[in-house]
Formats: structure tokens, C-alpha cells, sequence
């Protein structure tokens, strides 16, 4: 059975952090993402991960913080147990514009890692659906990002491979051996969910879960973080997911 996670971001509509973490130890989990934002109240968090049993064993970042304050956010990495360090998203005016950028952007992410890498952490980037639009070359920019740095690793996210029109199975079996994580999530069926941005809760959208599932664990992919980026109902959410996974 994987490790199986939950993406804190999902929950941010539904503060406080205190009740989002207990009733993730309520449902089941054992395991938890963060995300950037929590560390502007790290004693928050801490008190919660310390009240209930959770771990955060992956954290996304911008990379502007781990530029800018690696020695510290390893400090509080290693306080904290967490050993994967994610880069999750770049914004649209700083998005490379063609192949050379891209490559460029994948060589700044290998050089903000090394930092991580050498204080024995694990540092990858996070995948969108932006990643998967050729560039003028042909080439795709996650393979671009990917081609930087074997040390690199990915955190595939299903969910935005499939929106991209795109395999997960086939970008699995590519990256094997370089995939840390994966992000569990699914999609709902063509013009249903739209008040949740067309997601689905993992199991009851459309994503082909049995061979995903087989191609991760071929792959010796062990760490499940599921993921919803805008749950109406988060506990519905988690609570469902996980049972989903269980069954896979």
C-alpha cells in the first residue's frame, strides 16, 4: 500500500488550520502536503501537526523562497520531518516564452536545489497543464524542466496530465525513477463539477485509476498526495478520496 498524503491547499477555503488537520486524522490520514502560505504562522501549524499525529512529509514552495531562504527553510524542514521540497508553479508573466527559456528555467531550478539536495532533502518541481503546450522547437517544457538535472525530481500530477490531453500512464513509465511523488486527482466528466472548477473527489471522475495505479507501482511510485483545487466540501472530499485510494 503507498503512502497516501493530502495536499493542505485544498483546505485553504476552510480555516482554521486546527480543524482541517483533526479532521484529517479523524478520516484516516497520516500524512500531509503544505503548501507556502503556512509558513507565515509556523507555530500554528506546528501546534497542529503536534495535536494530532500528522506528519508533513512534502512541502510546496515558490521558488523565490527557496532562493531566498534556503538555509532556513531546511532548518524548519528538518523540525518539522518534512523531506520533499516542491517548486509548484510559475505565474504567467514569468512563464519562459520559448525551448531556450524553458531550459534556462530548468537549470534555475537545479541550482535552487542544490541546497536541499546537499542538507540530504529531496527537491522537484510540480507539474501543471502549461507545461504540455510545445514550444516553438516541439519540444514540451516539462521536458525541458526535466533535461536540466537528473537530481531533479518531478511530483507528476495526474490530474493536470490528463486536462493537458495527455497519458498519466505514458508520462509515468517516462519519468521512472525520477517521479517522488504523484499527485492523485481526478476530473469530472464533461460539464459536471463546474462549481468546483470541473474536478472531481479521486474515484468518481474519469481518470483510468487500475492502470495508473499499476504503472506507480512499477515504477516504485510509494507516496500518493491527493488533490482538489477547489473542493466545495473538503472533509466530502478527503474522506472519499481516501476510501478510493484504499480500494485501488
Amino acid at each position: 500500500m503507498p503512502r497516501i498524503s493530502y495536499q493542505l491547499y485544498c483546505s485553504r477555503n476552510f480555516p482554521p488550520l486546527a480543524d482541517t488537520l483533526k479532521m484529517l486524522a479523524d478520516t484516516g490520514f497520516k500524512e500531509v502536503e503544505g503548501f507556502g502560505g503556512l509558513f507565515d504562522d509556523l507555530d500554528a501549524l506546528k501546534a497542529g501537526l503536534d495535536a494530532t499525529g500528522l506528519k508533513m512529509t512534502s512541502t510546496h514552495i515558490g521558488l523565490d523562497m527557496a532562493e531566498g531562504d534556503a538555509a532556513n527553510l531546511i532548518a524548519t524542514a528538518k523540525e518539522l520531518g518534512t523531506n520533499k521540497i516542491i517548486v509548484p508553479f510559475v505565474m504567467p508573466d514569468d512563464r519562459p516564452k520559448d525551448a531556450a527559456g524553458w531550459a534556462a528555467f530548468g537549470q534555475r531550478l537545479s541550482e535552487a536545489g542544490k541546497p536541499f539536495q546537499d542538507a540530504g532533502l529531496l527537491f522537484g518541481w510540480h507539474n501543471h497543464d502549461f507545461e504540455f503546450v510545445a514550444t516553438e522547437t516541439g519540444d514540451l517544457p516539462l521536458d525541458l524542466i526535466a533535461a536540466a538535472s537528473d537530481d531533479l525530481m518531478l511530483e507528476l500530477d495526474l490530474g493536470w496530465v490528463l486536462r493537458a490531453g495527455f497519458s498519466p500512464v505514458d508520462w509515468i513509465n517516462k519519468y521512472a525513477g525520477r517521479i517522488t511523488a504523484a499527485h492523485i486527482k481526478d476530473i469530472a466528466p464533461e460539464g459536471e463539477n463546474t462549481d468546483e472548477d470541473g474536478w472531481a473527489d479521486v474515484g468518481h471522475g474519469v481518470q483510468d485509476w487500475a492502470p495508473i495505479h499499476a504503472a506507480l507501482q512499477a515504477t516504485g511510485v510509494d507516496h500518493y498526495v491527493i488533490e482538489h483545487d477547489n473542493p466545495k466540501d473538503h472533509a466530502r472530499f478527503a474522506r472519499r478520496s481516501l476510501a478510493s485510494i484504499q480500494k485501488f
